[in-house]
């Protein structure tokens, strides 16, 4: 269970957001058995889903985050609720490369700098909104707060961190995000700099004990902060066999038929859980009389 705060300032034009993440990530390098550097950029995008997936208004509106910088990690994809669970999977779980120039695993070395990052709100509408934007840095919380500036025209502060130990489990991993609004007046940002350029790293606030309100409230130190929200949020898995059966349906007729006469059972797994789904050559046969 991940912990998630909100809190406003006292003249409400500036809120923060911040989660401590440990179970979620935890979870995420159990599922996946991610190499450390992909825990940590996996891990990071995962975050942020679940940082903005909260701003969602509708129960049932979900958030998708892409990211593909054309680095060794793949494809890397996190979408979240509107109560912040989360779900994420990556295309090469295990990438082996040096440390960076700090001598921390090198996240965007394993992500890359050479393509998008890519936001989907399903909202219930017609069409979900799709923004894109190019990767700035590949160190994932700089892009988010870039596709908040481009695509969404909100000054945002977005800080996020895992923690990895030798044994490759997770020592500590979390976030916050910081939104200003348009009538935040300049002592209200002078503060948030301010707070922004003494404030210790991610992993460092939660490995010294801090907790998501302690990080909230300490982003925000200066203006008075309220709570607004204080949530569980969980890595939480929504796949079943009726969806499978789906995904397994619009292969087209011709894949199924070959499924059906070649295989003694077709087994289907989930990207996100690792959950796997069989289905014998009577199914398949089944499935044939829905698909086109």
């Amino acid at each position: 269970m991940a912990k998630i705060i909100r809190t406003i300032s006292e003249d409400a034009s500036v809120t923060a957001t911040a989660i401590d993440a440990l179970d979620i990530v935890s979870e995420i390098e159990k599922i996946h058995k991610t190499s450390a550097v992909v825990t940590a950029a996996l891990g990071r995008l995962t975050i942020a889903a679940s940082l903005m997936g909260i701003g969602l208004k509708g129960r049932e509106d979900t958030l998708t985050l892409r990211m593909n910088g054309g680095g060794p990690a793949g494809g890397m994809t996190a979408v979240a609720d509107s109560f912040g669970n989360v779900k994420s999977y990556v295309v090469n779980p295990v990438v082996e490369i040096p440390l960076n120039s700090k001598g921390k695993p090198d996240v965007a070395g394993a992500v890359g700098k050479n393509g998008t990052l890519s936001v989907v709100k399903d909202m219930g509408l017609k069409d979900p909104y799709v923004g894109q934007i190019p990767i700035v840095s590949g160190e994932v919380a700089e892009d988010i707060a870039s596709y908040f500036a481009v695509s969404e025209q909100v000054p945002t502060v977005c800080g996020l961190g895992v923690l990895v130990n030798p044994d490759l489990t997770v020592k500590a991993a979390g976030g916050y995000l910081i939104q200003l609004l348009p009538f935040a007046d300049d002592n209200v940002i002078d503060t948030i700099e301010n707070n922004i350029n003494t404030l210790p790293s991610v992993t460092q606030m939660l490995s010294s004990g801090m907790s998501a309100e302690d990080m909230a409230m300490k982003v925000l130190e200066g203006l008075k902060p309220n709570v607004l929200d204080d949530l569980d949020a969980f890595y939480k898995c929504d796949c079943s066999r009726e969806r499978v059966e789906r995904a397994v349906i619009s292969i087209g007729k011709s894949e199924l038929e070959k499924m059906a006469e070649e295989q003694e059972k077709t087994e289907v797994c989930c990207h996100f859980c690792g959950k796997k789904y069989l289905f014998t050559p009577a199914e398949i046969r089944g499935l044939l009389k829905q698909a086109k």
